[in-house]
């Protein structure tokens, strides 16, 4: 196979082709139809998910990657260019500078690949143009491009000649990470009509499960808002679980794994090495993980928290309580660290993981968390505090004065809190569950915080 170089072009190998778009962040893959001009007859000349067929272009997905089938032969003589775009679907990182590394490539008609793209470092771009199929005489090329838009799918679209309408009552051709209208979304009501009795108005339909092309139920567990999520790698399936789909390896917590479509296995992997197994033994801290291989979809979840997607970008890590650890890209690396600044007195939060590297990371809270910027010293309950900005500066203060009220176990109930000093942030949940044990550990598994150290030590 050749790889391009940005520029280069090559000839077509067959009259019937295929361009496929991968990347380790979710991105929507299109084909935009262009005159010599360099822009649409009309808006029917983008081909997406949302309008998979177009004269000799069309759009499929392989639970892999996006797929976009060319038949020069039925592609309209006006149409000289069809570009080959990508744009990140909204689910994960907003720019290409965080979302990996983004490769297309193109098979002949008996599926063989034969020449490929990997664009250059990106930073700000949201959309790009991956590569040009194009017309020269009589014969089609390929062409590498990696032309960025930092304004999404809707400011690429509008440079080729297509209206984008911002109108709320329309749905415009910008990316959705569900290929269906949102829920929630309803036609408008219709005044009653001027008679003195109406029949009784029906209820509305309710979403079918179809058996064999024949309606085998009805459910509003069928609609759009609990159906799979398509893309690659890990992505939020609602608000508390997630779904990864798999094509190679991925870290997870253990036993968070709550179903998989496909061939995938399972490999215990305790904490992550002998050095952390000692550190957890001692300090409760940890995550009893799993290593998650195969290709397929797989859903893990943490006893119904909420999930969260933060991606990291290699400039800064992130700290984060080792019972909030879902899942994260094998990409990563961590280690146990003592918060800075603890002392002993303190009953949590004096160990904590620390991410780093670039990839994704899952984390989970109890409830709908708070995002603390701090631009001036913040203060937080170490059991409230689940993850911050590891360039941070944290001591910890000391709120009850130590005296005979004290000695009578009289308390505010605030007595040790987190200080974060630095530019950063810190992610606070509308808890405070001490995660227990002896030195605030958090344990692992589906048992996190039991026993503290014990919990460490035994994986619970």
């Amino acid at each position: 196979m050749r790889e391009l170089a940005p520029g280069e072009n090559s000839p077509l190998p067959s009259q019937s082709i295929s361009v496929s778009v991968t990347c380790a962040s979710p991105v929507n893959t299109s084909a935009v139809l262009l005159t010599s001009s360099g822009l649409v007859r009309s808006d029917d000349d983008l081909i997406f998910y949302n309008q998979a067929f177009g004269p000799g272009v069309s759009y499929s997905n392989d639970a892999r990657s996006d797929i976009i089938t060319i038949d020069t032969t039925r592609v309209p003589a006006a149409i000289e260019t069809i570009a080959i775009t990508a744009s990140l679907d909204g689910t994960g990182p907003t720019t290409f500078a965080t979302a990996g590394t983004l490769r297309a490539e193109l098979r002949d008609g008996s599926g063989r690949p034969t020449v490929a793209f990997t664009p250059g470092r990106l930073t700000s771009e949201s959309a790009l143009v991956c590569m040009e199929v194009y017309r020269r005489g009589d014969a089609w090329k390929v062409r590498a491009v990696g032309q960025g838009y930092d304004t999404g799918l809707a400011g690429l679209a509008t440079a080729f000649g297509i209206q984008v309408d911002d109108d709320p009552g329309t749905t415009p051709p910008t990316p959705n990470p569900m290929p269906w209208p949102p829920a929630g979304q309803s036609a408008p009501p219709v005044p009653p009509a001027h008679t003195q009795t109406s029949a009784p108005t029906p209820p509305p339909a309710q979403p079918q499960h179809q058996h064999q092309g024949v309606p085998a139920m009805n459910s509003d567990l069928f609609a759009p808002a609990h159906a799979e999520v398509s893309g690659s790698g890990i992505q939020k399936q609602g608000s508390k679980m997630c779904r990864v789909g798999l094509n190679g390896e991925i870290m997870a917590r253990a036993g968070s794994m709550v179903a998989y479509q496909g061939n995938i296995n399972f490999e215990a992997q305790g904490s992550g090495g002998i050095g952390r197994a000692i550190r957890n033994t001692l300090t409760g801290e940890g995550v009893p993980l799993m290593k998650v291989t195969g290709q397929g979809d797989l859903f893990l979840a943490d006893a119904a928290s909420d999930v969260h997607l933060v991606d990291l970008d290699g400039s800064d890590g992130l700290t984060i309580n080792g019972a909030n650890v879902l899942a994260f890209d094998s990409t990563l690396s961590y280690d146990v660290k003592r918060v800075q600044g603890a002392a002993s007195q303190s009953n949590a939060g004096l160990f904590n993981c620390v991410f780093t590297g670039r990839g994704r990371i899952a984390i989970t809270t109890d409830g709908n968390p708070v995002v603390l910027t701090v631009d001036q010293q913040t203060f937080a309950d170490p059991n409230a505090a689940v993850a911050w900005s590891s360039s941070l500066q944290t001591t910890i203060k000391r709120n009850d004065s130590f005296n005979f009220g004290t000695l009578m176990g009289r308390s505010t109930g605030e007595r040790f809190t987190l200080n974060f000093i630095g530019q950063g942030f810190v992610v606070v949940q509308p808890s405070e569950l001490a995660p227990g044990g002896l030195i605030g550990g958090t344990g692992g598994g589906s048992q996190s915080g039991v026993t503290g150290g014990l919990g460490g030590l035994l994986g619970r």
